[in-house]
């Protein structure tokens, strides 16, 4: 007889892009973008915001795990700033 793994849900991951104060775009993933903008908020979590800081969580795209959201966010990370831009005008909060 075999044992049933409990079905645990998966936790959603999240791509997101935050304003710094110079106007530049921070793209990361987290489990809770939320938690992670007040993080950043801050100064913890990326060194990047040490030198301009964190102003508004301006982007967040939901994918179903981790992996799909480290992929998403290689895609954004290459992605030009115009294009960047776009994503925050078409964001619906």
């Amino acid at each position: 007889m075999s044992e049933e793994v409990p079905n645990q849900a998966v936790k959603p991951w999240y791509v997101y892009l935050v304003r710094a104060a110079n106007g530049s775009l921070y793209c990361g993933i987290s489990d809770d973008p939320q938690r992670r903008f007040l993080a950043h908020q801050k100064g913890q979590g990326a060194r990047y915001f040490k030198t301009s800081p964190a102003q508004a969580l301006v982007y967040v795209e939901q994918w179903p795990d981790k992996g799909e959201a480290l992929r998403q966010e290689r895609l954004v990370k290459r992605l030009r700033k115009s294009a960047k831009e776009a994503l925050v005008a078409s964001y619906q909060i």
